[in-house]
């Protein structure tokens, strides 16, 4: 399939020389570079969770995320025990 893409002058460019370099045409490298793309891209998909996952999601898997939210509940619940009921005016 023929398709119409702009990349900059300089990654064309760096493109034609590693695809000379390898003996290959520009097709060639560049539908082989898509290819391990995709590859590596489902792969990924599959096993890596995003990077916030990876701090809050196990945070809020283990329980400690429910554990502190009560904490800091009841450190806010106490603060505003303090206040007098004629300030809240």
């Amino acid at each position: 399939m023929k398709t119409t893409i702009e990349i900059s002058s300089t990654t064309f460019r760096r493109a034609k020389t590693l695809a000379a370099a390898k003996g290959i045409t520009l097709r060639q490298l560049v539908t082989e570079a898509i290819e391990e793309k995709l590859q590596n891209g489902s792969k990924r998909a599959k096993t890596e969770e995003p990077a916030w996952m990876k701090l809050y999601g196990a945070f809020a898997k283990s329980g400690k995320m429910r554990r502190e939210t009560r904490r800091i509940q009841k450190l806010i619940d106490r603060e505003f025990e303090r206040i007098k009921p004629e300030d809240w005016r």
